[in-house]
């Protein structure tokens, strides 16, 4: 990648985005921003009590991350998104059309340890199964690339950036 791009790290909860997009940035050179930041505190709330967002719920806060990488459009940056449907993505697009998305994937046993593992995260592990049931892959025609998590956080940050370095760049 020769262009300062911004990269949407996604995937189902549990996969490490929080913990591989700063990685990636760093190594990138750019800023991060957490996606879950750009939650309305009733999204929060919701996800809490154990109840799965709706679309209608998910609109507003693609629409503020989808602002963010607008914002960062040529500077480059990276932000945590779950993106698990097409028409997210396609809405983040919309809003920045030259982002680049990494999809987190792995085995869902592993996920589901890595979850339970985890202290102070909203997402309860009863919710996964909505994550894998909602979860539209990356089409042939969106620009991403897909990146095992199994192994350390650095071992899955230099993958993502080895796959995104491997991009063909985009024609103007």
């Amino acid at each position: 990648m020769s262009t300062p791009h911004v990269v949407v790290v996604m995937g189902v909860a549990g996969t490490g985005k929080t913990t591989i997009g700063p990685l990636l940035a760093a190594r990138l050179g750019v800023p991060y921003a957490e996606g879950d930041d750009f939650h309305p505190p009733a999204n929060i709330a919701k996800m809490s009590a154990g109840t799965p967002l709706g679309d209608d719920d998910r609109w507003p806060w693609l629409d503020a991350i989808g602002t963010w990488a607008h914002g960062r459009a040529g500077l480059g940056g990276v932000v945590s998104c779950s993106a698990l449907k097409r028409s997210y993505r396609d809405r983040l697009r919309t809003a920045a059309p030259d982002l680049v998305f990494v999809h987190l994937a792995g085995d869902r046993a592993l996920i589901e340890d890595r979850m339970s593992h985890r202290q102070g995260h909203f997402m309860p592990t009863a919710l996964l199964d909505s994550q894998f049931a909602t979860l539209q892959p990356l089409q042939a025609d969106e620009a991403g690339v897909v990146v095992d998590v199994s192994g350390s956080p650095e071992e899955i940050a230099d993958r993502a950036v080895s796959a995104l370095t491997a991009l063909p760049e985009p024609t103007p």
